[in-house]
């Protein structure tokens, strides 16, 4: 399923307020971005008792129910779980997970509002929710006769949404601080292989874990917990990041001049981490028209380039990497502030050519 149109956790409550209310929506969105607690709080701000069939652990007769008498005559008697007198949210966790069988099942269910002779009490609402095969994650195809009985809704993480979640939710110091810094490391696409990657969930559970901890936790245990929850690039930059916490040896001292770039060798990864920051600082900070430039924005480039010279003394490679242009080769940084690094430094540039 693919769309060109998606919606941040922040939009989706307006969304299914008015959509699901009168129609099935059905949630997209890769693993980890939090579809399932969103549906749930949903359901809670409405009111409702939010019900969560998972798709995937579904045989067809856990929804059309089993065979029973009544008054000489035969029926489906419909699962306690589905069957019930006051309204609520029905959610079908996994759906597009399930087998062919179990979504015909859910056929009458989804665009009737019945099972049997049993109806969905007024005021239910009914939502589906299941990540994407592109997501490298268990997705079979869904029918198209389900396909149209539903609202299908795009869902994307948005980092914005998240920490305003997270500062509200105990999430550890760290994690907040980092990903303040480093927004773009919230999520990062499924591997084709398994290993961990980087997700909302995966950032939480990385918080509770280090919950179970002491500040005082060893390089070595935040290492376990990092690369066992994070992409490896983000856990790796993570544990840097920690490490500037703990020597109070942040970019705002460097950029100060309070202290120098980190030169010991065991402090490559500090360095790496630095580097990385610094670059997303100048993005952020400078101008693409230099016209434009505020007193601190020249103020910035000016110390940049002296900020260039001295970490291009210790590593070249990470000085590099703070001018690099993108994957697809076009310019991050503005263009006049490439070219004052070009005439006063001419030695990054042509070993960067």
């Amino acid at each position: 399923m693919r769309s060109t149109v998606t919606v941040t956790p922040a939009q989706l409550p307006e969304v299914l307020l008015h959509v699901a209310v009168v129609r099935p929506v059905f949630l997209w969105g890769a693993p980890g971005i939090g579809k399932s607690s969103l549906v749930r709080k949903f359901a809670a701000e409405l009111g409702l008792e939010c019900v969560t069939l998972l798709g995937t652990q579904l045989a067809p007769e856990d929804l059309i129910g089993v065979p029973e008498l009544v008054g000489g005559r035969s029926r489906f008697a419909p699962p306690e779980s589905i069957a019930r007198h006051d309204p609520y949210c029905l959610f079908l966790d996994e759906l597009n997970a399930s087998s062919p069988e179990v979504q015909k099942a859910f056929y009458s269910l989804i665009l009737d509002r019945r099972i049997g002779s049993y109806e969905l009490p007024k005021g239910s609402i009914v939502i589906g929710a299941g990540n994407r095969a592109v997501d490298n994650a268990l997705a079979r195809p869904m029918a198209s006769a389900l396909v149209n009985r539903m609202v299908h809704v795009h869902l994307t993480a948005s980092a914005r949404d998240w920490l305003g979640w997270a500062r509200e939710n105990g999430i550890h110091p760290w994690v907040l601080e980092y990903l303040t810094q480093r927004p773009d490391h919230l999520w990062s696409a499924a591997p084709k292989v398994e290993e961990t990657f980087s997700t909302p969930r995966g950032w939480h559970m990385l918080s509770d874990a280090l919950h179970s901890f002491s500040d005082d936790i060893s390089e070595d245990i935040l290492g376990v917990l990092a690369f066992g929850t994070l992409t490896a690039n983000h856990a790796s930059m993570f544990k840097a990041f920690v490490k500037t916490v703990r020597h109070a040896y942040g970019l705002e001292a460097v950029l100060r001049g309070d202290v120098r770039w980190p030169s010991a060798p065991a402090d490559r990864d500090l360095l790496y981490f630095l580097g990385e920051a610094f670059r997303a600082r100048l993005v952020k900070e400078l101008p693409h028209d230099k016209a434009h430039a505020s007193a601190a924005g020249k103020q910035l480039a000016h110390r940049g380039k002296a900020l260039l010279l001295e970490l291009a003394e210790l590593s070249l490679e990470i000085a590099q990497m703070v001018i690099a242009a993108d994957d697809d080769g076009n310019p991050v940084l503005p263009a006049w502030f490439l070219v004052e690094v070009t005439r006063d430094l001419p030695r990054l540039v042509a070993a960067r050519a």
